[in-house]
């Protein structure tokens, strides 16, 4: 099993990466060994190296491309909506999420904890999201959607905690009404506007 023949190395590679993100999510990263996503890929162990240095490199690139989306797929939907109902939009739908890629992030961050190898890549990947998230936030205050009192940063890591709690915390282990989290959800981000602002006084449908 060396390179398939017919398969250029960036669909070689594009394989190695849904089969990483496959066998992560089922085996957990200490249960996999390289040799299994090789397998899963129907490549070789060495096709696998010559695009990836180590599993830990391997585990976070999977993550990159097939990690959950949920939220860049509302923006790419709806480019015009407000950030600030997309962000509700995308919590209102967070206690039932079923992404995939909900059980790779979750894999990610346990194997964090434990490998430095991992955790270094990891660092990396959830500063780039928090990086985007907070510019997000940014763009909130310049429409007067958010108080541009509050740290974006701050909100960034917020939106984190909820999203990444969110594939741990999954509703067969703790579920919660529809209605009373939406509710919840309203009031809270409804605390972010501008104490001036009219969503101050009226909650967002």
């Amino acid at each position: 099993m060396g390179r398939i023949a017919g398969v250029t190395a960036a669909e070689t590679r594009e394989r190695l990466l849904q089969a990483a993100a496959d066998v992560f999510a089922q085996r957990g990263y200490d249960g996999t060994r390289v040799a299994d996503i090789a397998a899963a890929a129907g490549v070789s162990n060495g096709a696998l190296y010559s695009h990836f240095g180590s599993k830990a490199e391997l585990m976070v690139a999977a993550l990159r491309a097939h990690g959950p989306r949920m939220l860049a797929g509302l923006l790419a939907a709806e480019p015009d909506r407000p950030i600030a109902d997309v962000l509700l939009a995308m919590g209102r739908l967070l206690p039932r999420r079923r992404e995939a890629g909900g059980y790779l992030i979750v894999e990610a961050l346990a194997a964090a904890r434990r490998d430095e190898e991992v955790a270094h890549p990891m660092r990396d990947y959830v500063g780039e999201r928090a990086d985007w998230l907070a510019g997000l936030v940014r763009i909130a205050q310049r429409d007067g959607d958010f108080d541009p009192a509050l740290s974006s940063n701050a909100l960034a890591h917020f939106c984190l905690l909820l999203a990444m709690g969110s594939a741990l915390v999954t509703p067969d282990l703790h579920a919660v009404a529809d209605e009373e989290w939406n509710a919840l959800l309203t009031r809270v981000v409804t605390a972010f506007a501008p104490t001036d602002n009219p969503a101050q006084r009226s909650a967002p449908q």
